[in-house]
């Protein structure tokens, strides 16, 4: 590692990961991106490094480790995000909203997938994607599906095409949501729970979320925030049940158990972020971090994707998500009209 540090080709690759991620932040400013998000178009500005082939082949070795060891540097850090007293002060219903929304998402877009005929693993990171909180949990469920050396490259197509689908439908949905809002009549928190209860990413919810006023973004933060909340556990349940499943890390008669140690570090940031007189200032300093590595460890997936490759598998994959993403969309607005 310490080679690969001191290597040109390792700063040729955190010059331009790191690019796209700042640039990519700066294009979240803008209305309209907004509801994109910054790490989605940090991953099309990979894509589009791509047109420079020469350069991405030098810096494949340096665009490998970012896209591994950084990405998980990010999650642990997006940990500070969460504030557990917030989320207590939610109460149950949030709560227990969050749980059957993550686990019947997963559920019933995995299964979806697969009666259509979807790879594994590739239904798995969708389903993640769609029911926990987009392109960070599609990147935090991946480590737990380990694959072979001959599988690597399909494993970093599945990641692509899974965060590409759950921004696709997330910006859809978001765009549906605002189109159906005069004719919910919801209360401004019944909305903000729609909102963060069915969305994808945090960047859709919170613009979703805003068009009912302050009381509704900050319901809608806070519900999304519960489900993201879900991705530690989620990891560590997928890890197992992937294992006895595929047989995995199976030695001596004994299974290793999967945990996630990075969804450690992410819990720990919460607990500290929560419980330490951090101040907003640097709170706020640490997620914008978080985000700069999550970014350039999307950045370093859109420069290894095979397009041909996504455009011929993707379509199973989409159609599996979209259908739970409308159910998702009516369960949350029945939930939401009854108990909220």
């Amino acid at each position: 590692m310490l080679v690969l540090l001191k290597s040109s080709r390792f700063y040729l690759a955190v010059g331009l990961t790191l690019v796209c991620s700042l640039l990519g932040s700066f294009l979240a400013g803008f209305p309209y991106l907004q509801v994109i998000g910054a790490l989605v178009l940090a991953l099309v500005l990979g894509m589009v490094l791509q047109v420079y082939q020469p350069v991405i082949n030098r810096a494949r070795t340096g665009i490998g480790f970012i896209s591994n060891k950084f990405l998980r540097l990010g999650i642990i850090l997006l940990g500070f995000k969460l504030n557990l007293v917030d989320l207590a002060q939610a109460g149950v219903k949030t709560i227990l909203l969050a749980i059957f929304v993550v686990s019947g998402t997963l559920f019933l877009t995995y299964n979806l997938a697969r009666k259509l005929g979807v790879e594994q693993n590739l239904a798995l990171l969708a389903a993640s994607g769609t029911g926990i909180c987009g392109a960070a949990a599609v990147m935090g469920i991946s480590p737990q599906l380990p694959v072979s050396v001959e599988q690597e490259e399909q494993k970093r197509e599945d990641e692509v095409l899974a965060v590409a689908i759950v921004a696709i439908l997330g910006t859809v949905f978001t765009l549906i949501e605002l189109g159906l809002k005069p004719l919910l009549h919801m209360t401004p928190q019944q909305f903000g729970v729609v909102t963060g209860g069915s969305l994808h990413e945090i960047a859709h919810a919170v613009a979703a979320g805003s068009a009912g006023g302050p009381v509704s973004l900050d319901t809608a933060i806070i519900t999304k925030l519960s489900r993201v909340l879900l991705l530690a556990p989620a990891a560590l349940l997928i890890g197992i049940w992937y294992q006895r499943k595929n047989h995995v890390g199976f030695t001596a008669g004994q299974s290793h158990l999967p945990i996630p140690w990075f969804m450690g570090g992410f819990i720990l940031a919460s607990i500290v972020g929560t419980f330490l007189p951090l101040g907003a200032t640097i709170l706020a300093a640490l997620v914008k971090l978080a985000y700069l590595f999550l970014g350039m460890a999307m950045a370093a997936l859109g420069m290894s994707v095979n397009f041909r490759v996504i455009l011929q598998r993707g379509g199973k994959a989409f159609l599996a998500a979209g259908i739970s993403s409308c159910i998702l969309l009516a369960f949350v607005i029945v939930v939401s009209k009854w108990f909220f």
